[in-house]
């Protein structure tokens, strides 16, 4: 074995026994066998019965729990459910060691068609975003919607800031953190997460920085953690090399389901200025800008958030009732012509979105 690269990770069958993840309160979580790879699905009962499913799809570094601020904004709407992804959240690993943006796609094919769900309301954030738009556009019968926050697309001029991430996929770089911040706790790393994913990490309440602690605490554990990250990391990069009909923006002319994008104007993680590109790029786009907010608009403003998939949902004829709790959009639903432009003062408050799930995504 190279010294560069991470100790192989043994079987899932003898990984050693670690907390599982924090469930949310009126949450639950199940685990699905399939060919290859083992998902853990976490789940919140619908409002009332009969109301369309949803899938949600987290970033690199992620898990499900970053979705349970919006999925409990949203469960009057869609009957909703958020994976964790190979490798991330309480999903062991992958038999194939796979962590290719093609391979956690097939997973979440795998998954839809294994349930039945599908055709489902698909949300994907970054790492999730470019996999949901992979979905989208090979598996058109399994997506009504699609809502993309920051996803991880191809960018010709990457933010200096996101280039730490993109290192991981390096050989070698992955275990060289490891050595480097051997001594730093749990809560430096919260920090520096939250730091470079929302635009303002005061937003999170004492209690989610906790729970984001305690989770970070359960992955350092992990003897697949780091290794999940740098494979996965690695499977961007790759996928941003692909032309052709393989090619992460030709997918996304392909997609054919409504899709609502959403951007925010301190993402360090993906260019503001790529909004622009993508709402050109998918054909029947909408686009929220969200000036004020980071990597994780779905955390730092589920309610902005949920007010813009029900308009989409009003909009394409779709079943929506109202929200439930009288919220007021804090940014602007855009058609796919506009550019991107300040529709959000980055105002009011996201009650949720601290105690909801911290474990924020790191996409590229």
């Amino acid at each position: 074995m190279s010294s560069t690269e991470l100790p192989p990770v043994p079987p899932a069958n003898v990984l050693p026994r670690v907390a599982p993840v924090s469930v949310e309160e009126g949450e639950r979580q199940r685990s699905v066998e399939l060919p290859g790879i083992t998902l853990n699905v976490r789940s919140r009962p619908p409002a009332r019965e009969g109301l369309p499913p949803a899938l949600y799809v987290h970033g690199l570094g992620g898990s499900s729990q970053n979705w349970s601020a919006l999925m409990a904004l949203l469960d009057d709407a869609v009957d909703g459910e958020a994976v964790d992804l190979p490798g991330f959240g309480d999903s062991p690993p992958p038999d194939d060691g796979n962590y290719s943006v093609t391979a956690h796609a097939r997973a979440v094919i795998r998954l839809l068609d294994a349930s039945g769900r599908g055709p489902v309301h698909l949300f994907g954030n970054s790492l999730g975003g470019a996999v949901s738009t992979r979905v989208a556009a090979l598996r058109p019968d399994l997506v009504r919607t699609l809502t993309l926050v920051s996803p991880a697309l191809p960018e010709l001029r990457v933010q200096r800031s996101a280039v730490p991430t993109g290192l991981l996929a390096l050989p070698g770089v992955a275990a060289l953190f490891t050595r480097l911040t051997k001594e730093w706790t749990a809560e430096q790393r919260v920090r520096g997460v939250m730091a470079l994913c929302y635009g303002d990490p005061a937003r999170v309440t004492p209690e989610g920085f906790r729970t984001a602690v305690r989770e970070m605490e359960r992955r350092l554990q992990l003897p697949y953690f780091w290794d999940a990250m740098a494979r996965s990391a690695r499977g961007i990069v790759d996928a941003y090399t692909l032309g052709g009909q393989h090619g992460l923006w030709r997918q996304a002319e392909r997609v054919l389901a409504p899709t609502l994008l959403v951007y925010g104007g301190r993402d360090q993680l993906v260019g503001f200025r790529m909004a622009r590109r993508a709402a050109r790029a998918f054909r029947d786009s909408r686009l929220l800008t969200l000036p004020d907010a980071g990597h994780v608009a779905m955390m730092e403003y589920p309610e902005t958030v949920a007010t813009a998939f029900r308009e989409l949902l009003t909009e394409t004829g779709q079943r929506a009732r109202p929200a439930r709790r009288g919220t007021v959009p804090h940014g602007t639903a855009e058609e796919e012509s506009a550019e991107p432009r300040a529709g959000a003062d980055g105002g009011g408050t996201a009650p949720d979105a601290g105690a909801s799930g911290t474990s924020t995504g790191l996409g590229g």
